[in-house]
């Protein structure tokens, strides 16, 4: 009997040492680094299940025992997460219950995509249907057909979108990040409208992004915006055409080659305010934060021309004597 009872204890400690080791085992695996040499980006697919997204990683050599996270899924239910369709990154050093954390996070792989100030819509849709891992949904619609899918169908899209850097996630489209930047400028021009001057030389925020897209287009240099919203002020007030070659070039579209001749400055289109009186009827460019806030404000004074020096800043002149001595000392005498 004694016999029999030593025997039993014997087992006992030997299974009980047979549980703990293979509970240490179990912990070992899932405490274990992923089976990569570098970083893989790995997308989990929408409906996607655990056991589905944990085979099909052993498969691929990502985990080496996938029967651990299988195990863990079934004796403890509560400590595995839902896992979130979209990217991931998965890195060597990670464990495989960190992984799994991390695939039921929303924790995806971002990119970015820049729209700089001053583009145009045009610009802006070439960017968007070369941007990686973006769902390109407004490829092959018109412009007209893009604000409409945006809840914008009345606005021309020129000038509308705010230039910025925007975060999208694979699984988003173009016109996700369209509909952010509409609101965007949408919330920025109505601040800059809010904080507007007095006896502005428009009435109305959209006259006031116009007037905004003409300085964007016309100086990269903030220190020069509220110059040169000033000068488009006093022109504006006295009745005199803002003459600004942007709106030329605008006005000139796909054959704008880089050179503006003397007879494209007489060309009557919509946009050229050589030939037009005021504003043109729409925006030319994304103006930017600056940009907008300078249209509104414009810094007071008696300049009523400017002109290019050639180093990224301009010469201000209040006659128009004075003006064709600063076009012959940078422009002409450049030429020569």
């Amino acid at each position: 009997m004694k016999r029999i009872v030593t025997a039993l204890c014997l087992l006992g400690v030997l299974g009980g040492a047979c549980v703990a080791g293979g509970y240490a085992y179990w912990q070992d695996r899932l405490a274990a680094p992923l089976q990569l040499d570098e970083s893989m980006l790995y997308q989990v697919p929408d409906g996607a299940g655990f056991n589905r997204v944990v085979t099909e990683l052993g498969q691929r050599g990502v985990i080496s025992a996938p029967w651990a996270l299988k195990l863990l899924a079934r004796v403890a239910p509560d400590r595995v997460p839902t896992l979130h369709a979209g990217e991931y990154r998965l890195t060597p050093e990670m464990s495989s219950r960190e992984m799994m954390t991390l695939l039921g996070s929303n924790r995806v792989v971002t990119y970015s995509l820049t729209v700089p100030e001053g583009w145009t819509f045009a610009q802006m849709r070439e960017r968007l249907n070369a941007a990686p891992k973006l769902a390109h949904r407004t490829a092959d619609m018109s412009d007209d057909e893009i604000m409409a899918l945006i809840d914008a169908a009345q606005a021309h899209p020129e000038g509308r979108f705010f230039p910025d850097t925007y975060q999208y996630h694979r699984g988003m489209s173009d016109a996700d990040i369209l509909r952010r930047a509409y609101q965007r400028m949408e919330r920025m021009l109505d601040q800059a409208w809010q904080e507007r001057a007095d006896e502005l030389p428009f009435d109305t925020p959209y006259e006031a992004l116009i007037m905004a897209s003409l300085i964007e287009r016309e100086t990269g240099d903030p220190d020069e915006r509220g110059k040169i919203a000033g000068v488009f002020k006093r022109r504006l007030a006295r009745g005199m055409r803002l003459q600004t070659d942007p709106t030329v070039i605008y006005g000139m579209g796909s054959r704008y080659d880089g050179n503006i001749t003397r007879a494209d400055l007489r060309e009557e289109t919509p946009y050229n305010t050589y030939v037009i009186d005021g504003l043109p009827p729409t925006p030319i460019a994304m103006p930017g934060e600056s940009a907008l806030k300078a249209a509104v404000n414009p810094e007071p004074g008696n300049t009523l021309y400017f002109v290019a020096t050639g180093d990224g800043s301009h010469h201000f002149s209040r006659s128009l004597r004075e003006h064709n001595n600063a076009v012959n000392r940078y422009i002409r005498r450049g030429k020569d």
